[in-house]
């Protein structure tokens, strides 16, 4: 279980491996960090959110108790092929990574027998990248989805657990990795796609001038991290596709009911939209 003699391991120090090591640190958990570049290293230790990083994985990652992979889902299972000989026996490995049925199994698979992979998608971010925007105050109110699979022990699931609820998440649930993936593909995926599409559907840059919050709360999401995105979505084609399919469907029914000037079905769809959006409110 975690407690703060665990030696916590961070590998991937950008916005949300940032936020990880703000909020652990203040905690008054051990953390340390690995990085491609040595500048988010330095950014961290600079503020005290880490007592140790680098670069170099053979430096930290044998000394890890709890190792959390803060990587895009590609480089993620490539990371762990490629130092899981160094892993400490007893090591949990967690993760927060946006897809999972791609990933958990994967990297289950590989691991030696005495390490424990445990997945986690922490439902928290902001549309801008870089540990300079870490911040440990994206993670309250928000969702913390643990992932675990047959493989999992009851010990390493509650570590997870604990684990969000030491960041300060305000809901911890569980999903199975194909659950969670088609969760996602509405909840985050549809979304995004639908605010880039709706942003590349308007050219005229005056349009700042005149905009209220409505435009600026829909489109918030479409300044987005292409590499990181077009990866999540291409890795969750199927299920997105489903969801980009009945959303079509959807604006396709509004659309016939404005053409056809059937107030009262507009207005049906508009109290079915109300009574759901409500259910985010309670």
């Amino acid at each position: 279980m975690l407690n703060q003699d665990t030696n916590i391991l961070i590998v991937g120090l950008g916005l949300v491996g940032g936020s990880y090591a703000v909020a652990l640190s203040a905690k008054g958990y051990t953390v340390r960090a690995l990085s491609l570049e040595r500048r988010p290293i330095d950014y961290a230790l600079a503020r005290g959110w880490i007592v140790d990083g680098g670069t170099e994985p053979e430096q930290f990652v044998g000394q890890a108790d709890i190792i959390i992979c803060a990587l895009y889902p590609g480089v993620f299972v490539d990371w762990v092929e490629k130092y899981r000989h160094l892993f400490k026996s007893g090591a949990l490995l967690t993760d927060v990574t946006g897809v999972k049925s791609a990933v958990v199994c994967k990297v289950q698979d590989m691991l030696p027998p005495d390490v424990e992979f445990i997945a986690a998608h922490p439902m928290a971010g902001r549309e801008r990248s870089g540990v300079q925007y870490a911040d440990a105050g994206v993670f309250a109110g928000a969702n913390y989805i643990v992932v675990p699979t047959e493989k999992n022990t009851g010990l390493a699931i509650e570590t997870c657990k604990y684990l969000g609820e030491v960041l300060g998440f305000s809901r911890i649930s569980e999903l199975t990795p194909k659950k969670h993936d088609e969760m996602i593909a509405f909840l985050s995926q549809l979304t995004h796609c639908i605010a880039v599409a709706l942003m590349n559907a308007g050219d005229d840059d005056s349009l700042v001038k005149y905009t209220g919050d409505s435009f600026r709360d829909l489109t918030r999401i479409a300044k987005i991290n292409d590499e990181m995105w077009s990866e999540l979505f291409l890795i969750n084609k199927e299920p997105l596709l489903k969801e980009m399919e009945k959303f079509r469907k959807a604006f396709d029914a509004l659309e016939a009911s404005i053409r056809s000037g059937d107030r009262e079905e507009m207005r049906r769809q508009m109290r079915v939209s109300t009574e759901r959006r409500g259910w985010f409110d309670k």
